[in-house]
Formats: C-alpha cells, sequence, structure tokens
C-alpha cells in the first residue's frame, strides 16, 4: 500500500473507531428500561465518576420506589403521590406530571416516544413522552407493580407486564389492544424478562416461567422451591434470580433445571441481579451485596450494609453502584467490593439506580429522586 493510500486508510480507520465510540456513548448516554434493556442484565458500559457530587434533588409527594427510565436528555418515574413525572435531566426542573388514581411503584418504559407504566390502579398507561398526554390505558384485574418489558414481532412492537391478577398480559404498543394472557397461580410482582423470542418471569407461585412469545403459551415451568419476590436476569439460556427462602439460583433453561444455587444466610433475596460476563451482583434482607461466579455461583465477596438491600445493583463499568434500607447509595468496586464513596440520604433507597451519561439517577422513600454526577 502506498504512503497516501496508508494515509486516507488510517483516516477512515480513525473516523470508524470514532463512530464506534460515538454509538457507545449514545448508548450509554440512555436507560431507556428497568435493568436496561429487556434481558433485565443490570449492566452498562457507562463508567461513574471516582467521587459523584449531588447535582439535583426532586421532592415528590411519596416515597418514590420507581427505578427512573433516561432517554433523551429526560428521566421519568413515578411515585407513591400516584403521578408520572418528567425532568429535564441536566438540572432536574418538572417538564410534565401525569395523574393516575394508584401509587406507582411500577419502573418505566420508555419506547418510539412513548413512556408505558403501571399502577396500583390495575391499569397499564401509554402516556406521550413528549407533553405527557394520555395515549391509552389497559386495564388488569389488580395492581401492576413490576416494570414493563417490550418485544418486537412483524415490524411492530409489544408491551408485556405481569400484574397482581397472577396473569401476564402482552398488548400491542401501539394501541393497548390485548394479544394474549398468560395466567399463573399467584401474585406477579417483578418484571419479565425478553430474549430469544421467550418471556421469563417468577411470581408467588414458587415457579419460573419460561413463555413463548408469539401466543403467549407455556415452553417450560421451573420449581424456585419458594416465591419470587423480583426480576430475573436473561443471559443467554440461563436465569438467574433469588427467591424468599434464602436462595439466589442459576437455572439451565434448555434443560429446564437449576444450574446451582447460592445461600449464606436466612435471609431472603428480592432485589434484581446485575450479570456481566463472569460475575453475578444480588443484594440480600442480610444487609449484603453479594458477588459471585457467574458459571458456578461462588462467592467472590461481600459488602456490608446497615440496611436490608432491596434495591437491584447495576454494574458501570467496573464500578456497582446500589442502595440500601440504611439510607445510603453506594458505589463499590467491581473486583473486590471495596467501598469507593456513599451518600447519606437518610430514608431506605429501594428504587433501583439508573446511569447515564456519568450521572447516576435513584429515587428514596423520603420522596425524592436524586442525581449525582461530577460537579463543574
Amino acid at each position: 500500500m502506498r504512503p497516501a493510500q496508508q494515509a486516507r486508510f488510517a483516516g477512515r480507520f480513525a473516523a470508524f473507531l470514532l463512530l464506534l465510540g460515538l454509538i457507545d456513548f449514545c448508548r450509554a448516554a440512555d436507560w431507556p428500561m428497568f435493568r436496561g434493556g429487556p434481558g433485565l442484565e443490570g449492566v452498562s458500559p457507562d463508567q461513574p465518576p471516582a467521587k459523584p457530587g449531588l447535582l439535583w434533588r426532586f421532592k415528590t409527594g411519596g416515597p418514590v420506589r420507581s427505578s427512573p427510565a433516561i432517554v433523551g436528555g429526560r428521566v421519568f418515574f413515578g411515585s407513591g403521590d400516584q403521578l408520572l413525572y418528567a425532568l429535564n435531566l441536566a438540572d432536574g426542573k418538572k417538564l410534565w406530571s401525569f395523574k393516575t388514581d394508584g401509587e406507582i411503584e411500577s419502573s418505566p418504559l420508555v419506547l418510539d416516544s412513548r413512556v408505558y407504566v403501571g399502577s396500583s390502579d390495575d391499569f397499564l398507561y401509554a402516556v406521550n413522552a413528549d407533553t405527557g398526554s394520555l395515549v391509552w390505558k389497559y386495564e388488569t384485574g389488580d395492581k401492576i407493580l413490576g416494570a414493563p418489558n417490550w418485544v418486537r414481532k412483524d415490524g411492530r412492537r409489544e408491551v408485556l407486564v405481569g400484574s397482581y391478577d397472577f396473569k401476564l398480559h402482552c398488548v400491542e404498543a401501539a394501541t393497548g389492544k390485548s394479544n394474549w394472557v398468560y395466567e399463573t397461580a399467584n401474585y406477579i410482582n417483578g418484571s419479565p424478562a425478553v430474549g430469544g423470542g421467550r418471556a421469563i418471569f417468577g411470581g408467588c407461585d414458587g415457579s419460573l416461567h419460561v413463555i413463548d412469545l408469539e401466543h403467549g403459551q407455556e415452553l417450560k415451568e421451573i420449581s424456585a422451591g419458594a416465591y419470587i419476590p423480583g426480576s430475573a436476569a436473561l443471559v443467554d439460556d440461563q436465569a438467574f434470580v433469588g427467591q424468599y427462602e434464602n436462595r439466589f439460583l442459576c437455572i439451565d433453561l434448555k434443560a429446564g433445571k437449576i444450574a446451582w444455587e447460592f445461600k449464606d444466610r436466612n435471609f431472603p433475596y428480592v432485589g434484581s441481579p446485575a450479570v456481566s460476563s463472569d460475575r453475578v451482583i444480588f443484594g440480600g434482607d442480610d444487609k449484603l451485596v453479594h458477588c459471585v461466579r457467574r458459571d458456578n455461583g461462588a462467592s467472590l465477596w461481600d459488602f456490608a450494609t446497615r440496611g436490608k438491600v432491596q434495591s437491584s445493583p447495576v454494574i458501570c463499568g467496573k464500578a456497582v453502584v446500589v442502595g440500601s434500607d440504611d439510607g445510603r447509595l453506594y458505589l463499590l468496586s467491581l473486583e473486590q467490593g471495596k467501598e469507593l464513596w456513599s451518600y447519606e440520604i437518610g430514608q431506605p433507597v429501594k428504587s433501583s439506580p439508573a446511569p447515564a451519561g456519568g450521572k447516576i439517577l435513584v429515587g428514596s422513600d423520603d420522596g425524592s429522586l436524586y442525581c449525582f454526577g461530577a460537579r463543574p
């Protein structure tokens, strides 16, 4: 290759790398749903600042247990005051709010300029992300606490949500029309994980359900040994989930059985896990954040807080972000679980952190949404 050709090639290659970097940045700058994506892995490439500072705080009229979604410089979350909020990410200023008739613990899903969220008033809502106006609402038979998820099918979007009516509902994202309903034997608390044409979820019937997304038909039902209060993470053909009788499980979906289990002390695992290429991070009512090997569940480290850890941790680059009922938000090293930073909010943090563009957002039982990041 001649020098001139080499120079042109180098320039194009550099531009290609820059484009990849911009694509990665755009991906890192959004967190459009609970746990970041349909598989509910709880992993972001976005590395938080070493010592984040409080950038802003937004006060609502009830506890904020909904985990925020972040898209296009806006933040969306629900509150115990029955309102769905949209804020400006840069300064926390309110853009709009939407009123339901029940507390909103469900975390919103932002998809195609709409916000989908469940409420304790039994409805799933679709709201215009720009204006906060109602697009449609879909009634289930009981309250919705878990986050909606979505799937693309035949060029259109479908939204899935579990309800305390024992059912997983699948509706058209555009219209709210029901496609199918799958019934279990008890309450569904968490969000369904989606991948490979399947929805994976557990509930108070003590089973992990594997559902075909085409028709809502059961593919497998795997006993977890106790009821599942949170959401599973789906990675390849493995589901990672905690249950209420003190066991955390890795379930082999192909074999339809438990591949390994982790048990430490007699406390339940309520939150959802974060799953990297080789590690699984989850909190427990034992007041610990646990890190285990993904391949066999062997313990790598644990970190002690002073309260139950029902907030679902997020892996951000080489760090872990998680809240605790002790009223603190923690930043831990992924490698060793050492505390890098913490911030005392003062009231339990059950909301799961949402990272975006170098910022971390999380709600608290004190009724506020907090935004942390590098201070100018």
